[in-house]
């Protein structure tokens, strides 16, 4: 099965971030000091409100989607998609079509359960290549979407702290004549960045990232998926094809079948 596991580099990362600013923050002062109701609201309703007028409403509610990608990954790397490939390019030169059939139906992966499809209906295989073509290309398109809005929410978050911040300086100015309120207005101008400059650079911008590079590995698997189905319908031999697909993959974690 296609299952998915935890990223523990960047739970870790944000753990390390965000555990590193608190321990400043409590060393240095009272931690309810940096927390302030109306500069978040500041800062997050102004973020969040700017990415639904900029983007369509249904990309925007996909972002706990988003951040789930970046936190999860697929399991299944490009030595175990090569013996997987292998194993049913074996299967197809020896027991012919009805055995991808059978493969289809045990495999986990939509992407490659939909290639064994193809091939075990026939297909020819430059039909192949164009019917996958197209669908790693809009996935492409999806992923590229995805963390232009994570990259967007990080260009705002710091927008958002500025205004805060010009807010609080005009409260702080027309209250010159009253000490009192000198200070609440002071950190509200203060706060507010501090929100927008942790949002952008410890969750949205890496998190942008992180998919970034979670979509070039995943399209890397896919496309070392069709040029093996492609071939498996040409009938390559299974050795030629090991060959074939290392170019795929590092030297030094590449998978020996023969």
């Amino acid at each position: 099965m296609f299952d998915k596991e935890r990223d523990s580099g960047t739970l870790f990362g944000l753990i390390i971030a965000f555990g590193l600013i608190a321990g400043t923050i409590m060393v240095g002062s009272s931690a309810s000091v940096f927390f302030d109701i109306p500069s978040l609201c500041v800062v997050l309703g102004g973020t969040f409100g700017a990415a639904f007028i900029t983007y369509p409403t249904e990309d925007v509610l996909k972002l706990p989607e988003l951040i789930k990608s970046a936190l999860f990954f697929d399991t299944s790397s490009g030595q175990v998609r090569l013996k997987r490939i292998l194993e049913v390019a074996e299967r197809f030169r020896t027991e012919g079509p009805p055995a991808l059939q059978q493969e289809q139906m045990r495999e986990g992966d939509l992407f490659f359960r939909k290639s064994l499809g193809l091939v075990a209906d026939a297909i020819p295989s430059d039909d192949i290549r164009r019917i996958l073509d197209l669908e790693i290309g809009f996935q492409i398109d999806r992923h590229r979407k995805g963390a232009q809005l994570l990259t967007s929410l990080g260009t705002l978050a710091p927008a958002m702290g500025l205004i805060g911040t010009i807010i609080g300086l005009v409260q702080m100015l027309k209250s010159l004549e009253d000490p009192s309120a000198i200070g609440p207005a002071m950190a509200l101008a203060l706060i507010t960045t501090f929100y927008g400059s942790v949002l952008a650079n410890l969750v949205f911008i890496p998190l942008a990232g992180k998919l970034k590079v979670r979509s070039e590995q995943e399209v890397l698997l896919k496309e070392m998926t069709l040029e093996g189905m492609v071939n498996i319908a040409r009938g390559m031999n299974p050795r030629i094809l090991e060959e074939c697909l290392h170019g795929f993959l590092s030297p030094d974690s590449r998978y020996t079948r023969y």
